[in-house]
């Protein structure tokens, strides 16, 4: 076998079964799109066989599909305010569909969401859904500047944003040249005007390769570019990878460290737990390390969907050898690589699965994974089955084992395209695959390992470095707390490597720490490796999706 590892991609069974619900036309006399609640099952007699089987909305899937199957006194949601059954987030989920038409929404539309995690956040995303819109979540916390792009970048039609926040977006859409109609969310003048809406509303015959919700990329290295995702991609890879790898079931209670504006917190702390009937705590509170031990103590989550910023937090947090994770199952770790020492430093802490993965905003969410009982610390696991995943060079052409390459993938969670970026889509959109910047190898096993972005690369005394590997050595150190590695041109034109370290507790940054860690990294990787400059800050910069700011690091190291 060799490193293109082919694994056949297939229609998830999942799909077909909706197909085959939504097909049952001669049972159903109830228009799509009149009013009353429709169930998964009804359709209408005018449309024929061929076009039924395509029709598909996530509502239905994710929420609309338990009511009928009689789980409406089911917890769905457990929050500091209590718990929220399926029923009470569904009608919810009615009253938002309403008002949203009210306000002018029309199927198709873009809705903003800009709110923290919770039963409104839930609620307005399915409502949007429902009525045909298209969710555009961004980060509520985001500063002017970044709000005025989205705002002219997304051209939403409505806007739901939380009272926290709403001052600063309302001050920025003044000065926007698009300007959505702007609804407060939070008060209690709204909730009065909310609830007094009906529940009861149609679902919107969506095609499954319909725009269902826009997925951001990281954007580290400019303004983030929205991939364009349907309905089809979230049922995909909620039946291949949240059923088939995390194995998801009713039982589970799901708990995530990203909020759920982050396609990867959306899917194991949303999608999935509701595909199956689970219940997913939510909390609009920052994340840190007390806030998710009180979170897991309080709530006894089975699944946890976490990041390797936070591994690293709780890791290094004063009482986590005494932390009760009983309850918990498995962890996921995703959003950014994982280095092996802090999956080692977790395993000889914790001893609960963590379980690497890699996904992309283009492909919506994991696609390769290790799994409960197979976990290979330093690797991403293997090819989610479903998906087809090689390693190709700068060429095009497959590439044999351990060979480092671009990763080139395909499966049905492909998105259409990036919004507004055609060039950018025709590069990274090639037949069936898409066409990632991230650089990988395959073993022959089928392990795949991460390298690095391949803007990220370094190439040192003409050779290529993954700052990957360097960060990991010097991870190893009991002084660093956290690390960074970019490259930098030097006085002479070439490019060396320079870390910027956060301090662990106990260790005095400066000169002699610096001198100390390039000595560690020279005895244990390569002479050409260690880094040039060894930089010490209080936190490393975040994008909007709360990874490294790698961009901004290049740009700080390039002007010092």
């Amino acid at each position: 076998r060799t490193s293109s590892h082919v694994i056949s991609a297939r229609r998830c069974t999942g799909m077909a079964s909706i197909a085959t619900g939504l097909k049952r036309s001669e049972e159903a006399s109830i228009d799509p799109y009149s009013s009353g609640r429709v169930s998964s099952c009804t359709t209408s007699h005018s449309l024929s066989p061929e076009s039924v089987s395509d029709r598909l909305n996530l509502y239905e899937h994710f929420l609309g599909s338990r009511i009928a199957e009689g789980l409406a006194d089911r917890t769905a949601l457990l929050t500091a305010d209590g718990a929220l059954t399926y029923g009470e987030v569904d009608a919810r989920a009615g009253q938002y569909a309403n008002l949203l038409v009210e306000a002018g929404l029309r199927p198709e539309e873009r809705v903003l969401i800009a709110m923290p995690d919770g039963l409104d956040f839930v609620a307005a995303l399915f409502g949007i859904i429902r009525a045909g819109g298209v969710v555009v979540m961004i980060n509520p916390q985001l500063k002017p500047n970044q709000i005025r792009y989205f705002y002219e970048y997304i051209r939403a039609r409505v806007a739901l944003v939380h009272d926290e926040v709403a001052d600063t977006f309302q001050a920025v859409l003044a000065e926007a040249d698009h300007r959505p109609d702007f609804i407060r969310v939070g008060t209690p003048d709204f909730t009065a005007t909310l609830t007094a809406h009906s529940d009861a509303h149609p679902t919107f015959p969506s095609h499954e390769d319909d725009a269902a919700i826009w997925i951001f990329s990281g954007g580290t290295t400019g303004h983030p570019k929205a991939a364009v995702q349907s309905h089809r991609s979230f049922v995909n890879t909620t039946e291949l990878y949240g059923h088939g790898v995390l194995g998801i079931t009713p039982d589970d209670v799901t708990l995530s460290v990203p909020k759920l504006f982050f396609g990867y917190a959306m899917g194991i702390n949303l999608f999935f737990p509701f595909s199956v009937g689970a219940t997913a705590v939510l909390f609009p509170e920052r994340c840190t390390a007390e806030t998710l031990f009180a979170k897991i103590e309080a709530f006894k989550p089975t699944i946890l969907a976490n990041v390797p910023t936070m591994v690293n937090h709780l890791l290094g947090h004063p009482d986590a050898p005494n932390q009760d994770l009983s309850s918990v199952r498995l962890v996921t770790s995703a959003g950014e690589a994982l280095p092996a020492e802090l999956h080692r430093r977790w395993n000889a802490l914790c001893g609960v699965p963590l379980l690497d993965g890699l996904g992309t905003a283009e492909m919506w969410h994991i696609f390769i994974s290790n799994r409960p009982g197979d976990v290979k610390p330093g690797t991403l696991g293997q090819v989610v089955p479903g998906f087809q995943v090689e390693v190709r060079g700068e060429d095009g052409e497959v590439l044999g084992p351990d060979e480092v390459g671009y990763l080139w993938v395909k499966g049905d969670s492909r998105a259409s395209g990036y919004w507004q970026q055609r060039e950018k889509t025709r590069q990274a959109f090639v037949g069936d695959w898409y066409v990632s910047g991230d650089m990988i190898s395959m073993d022959a096993d089928g392990y795949v390992t991460y390298c690095g972005r391949a803007d990220d690369m370094l190439k040192v005394s003409g050779k290529w470095m993954s700052p990957g590997e360097l960060e990991n050595c010097l991870l190893e150190h009991e002084a660093v707390q956290e690390v960074a590695v970019v490259g930098v041109r030097s006085t002479d034109g070439l490019i060396k490597p320079e870390a910027f370290a956060v301090v662990a507790t106990g260790h005095t940054p400066g000169g002699a720490l610096a001198a100390v860690l390039q000595e560690w990294a020279r005895t244990r990787l390569e002479p050409y490796k260690y880094p040039r400059e060894v930089t010490f800050m209080d936190d490393l910069p975040r994008t909007h999706l709360g990874k490294v700011d790698r961009g901004k690091l290049s740009r700080e190291a390039a002007q010092s």
